[in-house]
C-alpha cells in the first residue's frame, strides 16, 4: 500500500508521515500506472452501479491546497459521470445550523448503487469548530462518537466508507497559494482565509492527530496520503479504492449474471405470449 492505513482507535501522530514520497516511481511511470488504474477503478465502479446492492462514500479531507479538487477530477474522472457525484460542504447556512450537524450531511450519502465524493465532511464539524472555538469543547467532544455510530450506520447499510487525508507540507501549502496568485487561470481559487488559516498550523495537527486516533474503523478506514507530489497522490488514492472495491466483484458479477437470466426469463415469455 502505498500510504498509511488507520483502521483502529490508537494513539497517532500524523506528522511523522511523510508529505512527500515518489513509490520507486517516475512521474511518467506513475502516470502510466494511474492510466491503467483508471480503467479498472471504471469497470469496477460500473459493476457497483448495475449490481445496485452497494454504495461507496469517498471521504476527503485535508488542509487549504492540499489538492482535494484536482483529487476528485483526477480520480473520479476514472468513472462514469452518471453514477457519481461531488457534495462540497462549505460554512453551514441558517438552515443547516438550526439542525443537527449530521443533519446536511446524511442527505448528501450516497445511494445503492451510486458513488459519492465528500470535498470536505462531518469531520469539518469538530476540526473547525474546535480550533476556532465555535462551540464548547462539550458540544464538540461528543461528536466523535456521534460520527462513529453514523459511519457505523451507512457501513451497516452497505455503503462502503472510505476516508483519505491530503497530506502536504507548509512549504508545499505556501508555493501553492503563491501559485494560484501568480497564475490568472487559478486565481478563482484565491482565499484569503487561506493565509489565515496557516497560523493555525499546529492547532490543526492536533485536532487531525484526534479525528485519525478516536474515528478509524476497521468498517471505515482513514488512509494519510503523503500529497505534495500529485501524481503520487492520484496512484495511491487509486490503489485504496480498486482495493476497497475488489472484495465484492464476484459478488457483484454473480448479482448481475442472475438479473441477466431472470430478464432472459422474462423476455421468453414475452415472446410467447406474442406469438
Amino acid at each position: 500500500m502505498l500510504c498509511e492505513k488507520f483502521d483502529n482507535p490508537g494513539k497517532v501522530s500524523f506528522t511523522t508521515i511523510p508529505t512527500k514520497l515518489d513509490g520507486d516511481m517516475t512521474e511518467a511511470q506513475a502516470l502510466t500506472r494511474f492510466a491503467k488504474q483508471a480503467i479498472e477503478l471504471g469497470k469496477l465502479q460500473e459493476l457497483l452501479s448495475a449490481a445496485g446492492t452497494h454504495a461507496l462514500l469517498v471521504v476527503l479531507q485535508g488542509r487549504d491546497a492540499s489538492g482535494k479538487d484536482g483529487a476528485i477530477k483526477s480520480v473520479a474522472g476514472a468513472m462514469n459521470p452518471g453514477g457519481t457525484r461531488v457534495a462540497a460542504f462549505k460554512v453551514p447556512t441558517p438552515e443547516e445550523r438550526a439542525h443537527d450537524f449530521l443533519w446536511r450531511i446524511h442527505k448528501q450519502t450516497p445511494g445503492k448503487g451510486e458513488v459519492v465524493f465528500f470535498n470536505r465532511s462531518h469531520y469539518e464539524d469538530i476540526l473547525v469548530v474546535r480550533v476556532h472555538n465555535l462551540a464548547p469543547k462539550e458540544v464538540w467532544e461528543k461528536r466523535y462518537e456521534d460520527i462513529n455510530n453514523f459511519e457505523n450506520l451507512l457501513t451497516d447499510n452497505n455503503v462502503i466508507v472510505v476516508k483519505f487525508f491530503l497530506h502536504v507540507s507548509k512549504d508545499e501549502q505556501e508555493k501553492r497559494l503563491l501559485d494560484r496568485e501568480a497564475n490568472s487561470e487559478k486565481s478563482w481559487k484565491l482565499n484569503p482565509s487561506d493565509w489565515t488559516e496557516r497560523s493555525f498550523w499546529d492547532d490543526y495537527s492536533a485536532a487531525y492527530d484526534d479525528v485519525l486516533e478516536r474515528c478509524s474503523m476497521e468498517n471505515a478506514p482513514w488512509y494519510v496520503v503523503p500529497s505534495d507530489n500529485k501524481w503520487f497522490r492520484n496512484v495511491a488514492m487509486a490503489e485504496v479504492l480498486i482495493e476497497a472495491l475488489k472484495p465484492y466483484k464476484a459478488e457483484w458479477k454473480a448479482s448481475l449474471a442472475k438479473l441477466g437470466a431472470e430478464q432472459k426469463v422474462a423476455l421468453e415469455k414475452i415472446r410467447a405470449e406474442s406469438a
